[in-house]
């Protein structure tokens, strides 16, 4: 579930979503009504095809993508292969590791609980799990939820992962309990005092699940399949239940890391919550619902886009971003803004969008995470921004005319 950009692909910027050294203040990155522009039909087939080539054009193995508008079919186009040194096409219905991409499934589900009086944002992460967090200057008596949602708890991030060869050779099977990654982040101080700052720490999406478990009194994962998955007909996103592998059909998934080496790193154990597994319909459906009100009350999706500025170093990758609770919102070059959540995990990147009312989304997923330098990540990402900028809000004319990301 590491991202964003899979923790800098291990530390190439020095842990990819790193800490936030500005103070945390609840400002919405969004442009007024009047200045969105909608979603362009104009953006067709060749077009999603082109954008997906330029992809592959970067060393990105595999690539497929969707977007979908509720008017007509989806459109839907690959590119590369799904198997190095072979001639295997990218399966338009893929499997892929969702990462971090499931965390806006964990904020839906405590959002709801919101709703349903079971929990505040402001109760304290101590009063769910008392003693849990703590020693090293860690406190869960000064950490809201709101806090774990927005990433502005503080706690550091301490996610097990693989940043050589061998290290993923060694440790790709590892298994690790809820209560051990947050063991390990609180070996860390705190990177800031609470609400203070910005740091993307996985241990505390980790704390949300086990205080879905504490309201619930069942597993974290039954209470997102029961409030959304089944009910918007999810059928392709599930749990490895801690297998390696993951379904048929999908693109093997690869990572360049900064040796230059080239693995195939399809074969692994992620740690919940990260570890969902999804198709870019079933990512699409979701985002569609989620913004589109299906599936929290009006005031819960207004505080769940409540968002704070992100770090210098993420805005490299995320200009003009701002986070949520549990939602990424970046302008789009023709106006506006979009929602999403980046995912990386183990070769699997996938960038998504979705305009405010959740009526245009797309999806790209790429087999390869390109770690071999700064620049190589740098480049995969604006190219998948692109896709996503373009499938959102272009039209013919603006093809030409509109400024790209820079």
């Amino acid at each position: 579930m590491r991202n964003p950009i899979t923790r800098m692909r291990k530390r190439w910027l020095a842990t990819a979503t790193a800490a936030l050294v500005l103070t945390g203040v609840a400002v919405a990155v969004q442009l007024p009504a009047d200045a969105r522009q909608s979603s362009a039909p104009e953006y067709g087939q060749d077009d999603l095809r082109r954008d997906a080539d330029a992809i592959t054009a970067l060393g990105v193995t595999g690539v497929q993508a969707r977007v979908t508008t509720g008017n007509g079919p989806d459109l839907v186009a690959t590119s590369g292969v799904a198997e190095v040194d072979t001639d295997l096409p990218v399966p338009d219905d893929g499997y892929f590791r969702m990462a971090s991409t499931g965390k806006t499934l964990v904020a839906a589900v405590v959002l709801g609980l919101v709703d349903e009086g079971e929990l505040t944002l402001d109760d304290t992460v101590d009063h769910w799990l008392p003693g849990l967090v703590d020693g090293n200057g860690n406190d869960g008596r000064l950490i809201t939820v709101r806090h774990l949602l927005q990433h502005t708890s503080g706690i550091h991030d301490d996610l097990p992962g693989h940043a050589t060869p061998e290290e993923y050779l060694e440790h790709r099977h590892d298994t690790h309990t809820p209560r051990e990654i947050v063991a390990r982040a609180m070996e860390h101080g705190p990177d800031f005092p609470p609400g203070t700052g910005w740091g993307y720490s996985n241990a505390g999406y980790v704390l949300l699940t086990l205080i879905i478990e504490e309201i619930t009194d069942r597993p974290w994962h039954e209470e997102v399949a029961d409030r959304i998955l089944d009910p918007l007909g999810m059928d392709h996103t599930y749990l490895p239940d801690g297998t390696p592998t993951i379904r048929e059909p999908h693109a093997n998934s690869y990572e360049v890391f900064p040796s230059g080496e080239r693995v195939d790193v399809t074969s692994v154990i992620v740690p919940d919550p990260g570890g969902y597994v999804s198709t870019t319909e079933d990512v699409n459906r979701f985002f569609q619902a989620l913004l589109g009100g299906e599936l929290l009350s009006g005031a819960r999706l207004a505080e769940m886009r409540e968002t704070v500025p992100v770090d210098e170093e993420m805005r490299t990758f995320w200009p003009g971003g701002g986070y949520g609770l549990g939602l990424v919102n970046r302008p789009l070059s023709c106006g506006g803004h979009y929602w999403g959540h980046e995912g990386g995990e183990s070769g699997y990147i996938t960038l998504n969008g979705a305009t405010d009312d959740g009526s245009r989304t797309v999806t790209v997923s790429m087999s390869t995470a390109l770690g071999d330098s700064f620049e190589s990540m740098l480049s995969q990402e604006r190219a998948a921004s692109d896709l996503v900028d373009r499938a959102l809000c272009d039209t013919p004319d603006s093809l030409e005319q509109a400024p790209r990301l820079q």
